[in-house]
């Protein structure tokens, strides 16, 4: 099995910033695309950025400019750091990461458990 732990939402002013942590975990045979998603109250989760094993990057409009994707594949880590953030940015943030295990021969998305940003003053 793969595992992914999602570490640093919390609750930050407009304007502030926080840095999001997910790092998987389990039986990983090799990790491709790692990105992050989000969901607010009433909407349908949407993909806020997106990083290829290779580096190459894409993020949705609404946070271009504002939110940096990274990773480091000897850790297994992707993290998402955002900037200027805004009320509209409120929602359970997922991490998320297609992975083929060391148990199959194709990849397979996993999903982290979710964590909640508030962006309030």
């Amino acid at each position: 099995q793969v595992q992914l732990a999602e570490s640093g939402g919390g609750l930050v002013q407009p304007g502030g910033s926080l840095r999001l942590s997910c790092a998987a975990s389990g039986s990983i045979g090799a990790i491709y695309g790692m990105g992050w998603y989000r969901q607010a109250p009433g909407k349908q989760r949407e993909l806020v950025a997106q990083i290829a094993s290779g580096g190459s990057t894409n993020y949705a409009d609404s946070v271009k400019g504002r939110f940096t994707i990274s990773r480091d594949n000897a850790k297994n880590t992707v993290w998402l750091r955002m900037n200027s953030l805004k009320p509209e940015d409120t929602a359970v943030y997922y991490c998320n990461a297609f992975v083929r295990s060391t148990m199959h021969n194709y990849a397979s998305d996993y999903w982290g458990q979710g964590t909640q940003v508030t962006v309030s003053s």
